[in-house]
């Protein structure tokens, strides 16, 4: 195997309780049972590299989604274990939806690693007219990622953003959504972000309720269990259960941060 060992760690810094109906598309009798929503971004260390995967929701943000319970900004979550934001080299985007990119511009050293048809597409014309994805983007945060110049690397479809760490172009949820595979000590994990939000996407085949091509997301939860070594590697984007399945860090970070590997 090439490349270096990360280690990766899940950052979980808000919640929204919710309910099934909002989270799983099509009809569910079970619609108004409380489905609860975790925020993460994720961190990916090794001898040569600090990458953070997304970048959350910025704390002037936070307005846009009613009923958050938000914990702590991203930023400072990083601080607290000893990561500052200029000293992280990447910051790869899965997506362009607010809750995703909302703190990148803090990152003053990074690459921003983003999929081309994802910037295009909501950039270009189509996005500007459907209403039902365009609330979840921010302008600031895209008229940012335009204005990085050369710290902006638009990749197409499967690349490699440095030695043991990969993007993997799957659509479904957005036009230019992509997965993150990670070598580390355990085998490859895969962060799946929106891909697939919820363990039971992926083990029911259920899609989520908010998606750009029903097709693309089927796609991606094939495409994820390919890139993972294991079923126990891949890591939803906002499940809960991530800090159940994966074990915490002790001391003040217990109720914050998970080892993924």
């Amino acid at each position: 195997m090439s490349g270096d060992t990360f280690r990766v760690y899940a950052l979980y810094y808000a919640r929204r309780d919710g309910q099934r109906g909002q989270h799983f598309h099509g009809y569910d009798e079970r619609w108004n049972e409380p489905h609860p929503t975790a925020y993460y971004v994720w961190l990916a260390v090794s001898d040569r590299h600090t990458i953070v995967v997304d970048a959350g929701i910025s704390p002037d943000q936070v307005h846009r989604l009613a009923g958050i319970d938000y914990r702590s900004s991203p930023v400072t979550l990083l601080a607290d274990m000893g990561v500052a934001a200029d000293s992280v080299d990447h910051v790869v985007l899965t997506h362009l939806h607010y809750d995703h990119t909302g703190t990148a511009a803090a990152f003053t050293n990074a690459r921003y690693v983003v999929q081309r048809p994802e910037l295009e597409y909501w950039t270009g014309p189509w996005a500007r007219r459907i209403e039902r994805e365009r609330w979840l983007v921010s302008d600031d945060d895209l008229a940012h990622l335009r204005a990085a110049g050369d710290r902006l690397r638009l990749v197409d479809g499967d690349a490699d953003v440095v030695p043991g760490l990969s993007v993997h172009l799957v659509g479904g949820h957005t036009a230019g959504t992509q997965v993150v595979r990670i070598r580390t000590a355990r085998g490859h994990v895969v962060l799946a972000s929106d891909a697939a939000h919820f363990y039971e996407n992926l083990e029911a085949d259920r899609p989520f309720a908010i998606l750009h091509s029903m097709t693309g997301m089927y796609g991606a939860f094939d495409r994820i269990k390919e890139l993972a070594d294991r079923p126990d590697l891949i890591v939803a984007g906002h499940d809960p259960e991530v800090l159940e399945r994966f074990p915490r860090l002790s001391g003040p970070f217990r109720d914050r941060i998970a080892r993924i590997a």
